[in-house]
């Protein structure tokens, strides 16, 4: 059995792969901003868990945390990246100080845990690295340009991490679930900044109203994804993407071939500026 170190540890997924990692035997860093949130899951106290305060802006709190993991376990097998939250407006429209408070958490804090937990995998030649993307990651729409492009910005990391891991034995893995149904719409994860510009509102109130109505509507199980989470772990060859749900397999799907035609309506354009 393996050691997991998993951020947002208290809420939605990363609760839930928390829950499934103690059920098969791994043991459990599982860190939040307050670690606490976390306990009150398990009053029984597990000897697997390992709750500890650690906010993912703040590096020191993450050095510690792994450290606090590594005296009570010795090792690090599985990091995962869960730690964030949406942000709903248009592009225009997201404040400055929102647009990087949002980016300080979902690519900044996934940097910072990454620099904490990465010497550790490193050194053991050994591990896999998890970072929970969205189906947004792959494919944005108007009013969530902003969260799509902190996911993509966690995308383009995972992939150049991938190569630079491969030959040291350490696997990444970038996850990408669709609509679960857990609290990620609540007001607590989703950060909605106020249609203000008229001019938008044809292109994103759509959004703005289907988003209003789909929490606890979301097609997809997190007890399943978890699941999904868990086995792609013990898989021989695990990929380098995993998508979770039937809506992001739509999401994915109608971008490639958005890219396939457009690539070929432009193929001589692109050939023409050779040297």
């Amino acid at each position: 059995m393996g050691v997991w170190f998993i951020t947002g540890a208290s809420r939605g997924l990363g609760a839930e792969i928390t829950r499934q990692a103690l059920e098969r035997g791994h043991r459990v860093i599982a860190t939040a901003r307050d670690a606490a949130a976390v306990l009150k899951a398990y009053p029984e106290r597990p000897a697997g868990l390992l709750a500890v305060s650690a906010d993912v802006t703040e590096p020191a709190q993450l050095a510690a945390a792994v450290q606090a993991g590594l005296a009570a376990f010795g090792r690090i097998d599985v990091v995962v990246n869960n730690a964030g939250y949406g942000l709903l407006g248009a592009v225009e429209e997201v404040p400055d100080a929102a647009a990087r408070a949002l980016f300080d958490v979902n690519v900044f804090g996934v940097l910072n845990t990454l620099r904490a937990t990465l010497p550790t995998l490193r050194a053991q030649r050994s591990g896999h690295v998890l970072n929970i993307s969205s189906g947004g990651g792959f494919a944005t729409a108007p009013a969530i340009g902003l969260y799509g492009a902190s996911k993509f910005a966690l995308e383009g990391i995972s992939e150049a991490l991938h190569g630079e891991l491969a030959p040291l034995g350490v696997r990444v893995t970038i996850v990408e679930p669709g609509g679960l149904r857990t609290d990620f719409l609540s007001g607590s994860s989703l950060w909605t900044v106020p249609a203000s510009i008229a001019d938008y509102a044809e292109g994103t109130a759509p959004v703005r109203e289907a988003l209003a109505h789909y929490d606890g509507r979301q097609p997809g199980d997190p007890v399943k994804a978890a699941k999904a989470v868990l086995d792609v772990t013990e898989a021989a060859e695990p990929p380098l993407r995993l998508q979770l749900g039937s809506d992001t397999l739509e999401r994915v799907e109608a971008k490639l071939a958005l890219v396939r035609r457009e690539l070929d309506e432009w193929r001589e354009v692109a050939l023409s500026t050779d040297l």
